[in-house]
């Protein structure tokens, strides 16, 4: 029996689950990582050096979705927008697991803690911290520096350092080079 090319094989699995829906493709920068697990569709840009881990979907079918460069999008994490409403995540951002984002504005430098809920026409300031499982409602803004705290979250300001949250970013942007060398599926 012939064993499989071991190297078409690698290359076939190692296929992300991006779709275009119409003439909506997604655009994403040959230096990010987007995990096979991962699911992009329709109008998505995906900027330099970001990172999409297992079971994340950024969903661009009614609206449109915009990842900035290096920035973080973990793993069962949700992305949406609405026809009126583009989703935006700046450069440098974290967006932690499991977390749901649809509608709304995330500035540069920002986290966006795991399970936390960010809806329609929120505003999430540079270097803001969304803590994990926080509900930010719409139209609510959070000021620089700020965070955003329970449910509904409450915003507490100038409680965030600059720069506090920039090594953890960065790690995110290593991390997917490494992947993106590394990976291999072995089943």
């Amino acid at each position: 029996m012939r064993r499989p090319d071991r190297r078409r094989r690698d290359q076939r699995e190692a296929r992300m689950a991006v779709y275009a829906l119409g003439d909506a493709v997604p655009t994403i920068d040959p230096t990010a990582y987007v995990h096979p697990d991962a699911t992009v569709i329709g109008t998505v840009t995906i900027g330099p050096e970001s990172t999409v881990w297992p079971g994340a979907v950024l969903r661009g079918d009614y609206g449109t979705i915009e990842i900035g460069a290096r920035t973080s999008i973990q793993d069962g994490t949700v992305i949406h927008a609405t026809e009126e409403l583009t989703t935006v995540v700046g450069d440098d951002c974290t967006v932690g697991h499991l977390a749901h984002l649809e509608g709304c504005v995330v500035e540069d430098g920002a986290l966006v803690g795991s399970g936390s809920v960010v809806l329609h026409r929120v505003r999430i300031g540079r270097g803001a911290l969304v803590g994990a499982g926080a509900v930010v409602v719409g139209g609510t803004v959070v000021p620089p520096g700020a965070r955003a705290l329970g449910v509904p979250a409450k915003i507490l300001p100038d409680s965030v350092a600059p720069g506090a949250l920039a090594a953890g970013a960065a790690i995110y942007v290593a991390n997917g080079k490494h992947y993106r060398e590394q990976l291999r599926r072995i089943d």
